[in-house]
């Protein structure tokens, strides 16, 4: 099986799994951004199904084996359970980023530790225009971590990958909504 068929198979499994568990729904939505979708996704129905949760962690997994990356880390909510599953999938430590600065307690914006220069792997459920994933990113660099690459579950298609691009780091989706948008109009 060729590569470009391994990864065919692979998305269609996923997009079958996310399908499944009730993540992808069709109809009219208005998003956070306040623009109107004809598609919902809701990885949050697949990160509290352990399968899908599992397929997700695998696949990711798989990316991440070849790569230089020291923690795998997730940006509240959404990314918390998908780097959860891969920091057991690999045995990567797991890093996590608070949307703000714990103000009680030991307080911080990281759980997990960082080392100048460490390298860390996002993970995050959906993109759109990248905005909670940018400000992640510019908070891990501030405290001399790396961060080049960012795996999402679904990348709506909607900027991220050039906002990301402009930082110079790589989103990398496990699906496009265009693959997702492809199998609504097939049934």
């Amino acid at each position: 099986m060729s590569a470009t068929s391994s990864s065919k198979n692979r998305n269609e499994e996923l997009i079958s799994a996310l399908m499944d568990c009730g993540a992808v729904r069709f109809g009219d939505f208005t998003l956070a951004s306040g623009k109107k979708s004809k598609y919902y996704i809701d990885i949050k129905k697949a990160s509290s199904d352990p399968a899908t949760l599992g397929l997700i962690a695998r696949q990711a997994s798989d990316i991440i084996k070849d790569l230089d990356v020291d923690r795998a880390g997730g940006v509240a909510l959404g990314g918390v359970p998908l780097a959860t599953a891969v920091s057991l999938e690999t045995g990567l430590p797991l890093f996590l980023i608070r949307k703000a600065t714990k103000e009680y307690g030991t307080g911080g914006r990281f759980v997990g530790d960082l080392e100048k220069g460490d390298r860390i792997i996002l993970l995050e459920d959906v993109t759109t225009s990248g905005g909670s994933v940018m400000e992640a990113i510019s908070a891990i660099r501030e405290a001399d971590g790396v961060v080049d690459m960012v795996i999402t579950v679904v990348d709506r298609e909607d900027g991220a990958k050039e906002r990301l691009s402009a930082v110079d780091v790589i989103l990398l989706p496990l699906v496009e909504a265009h693959e997702l948008l492809e199998v609504e109009d097939d049934s």
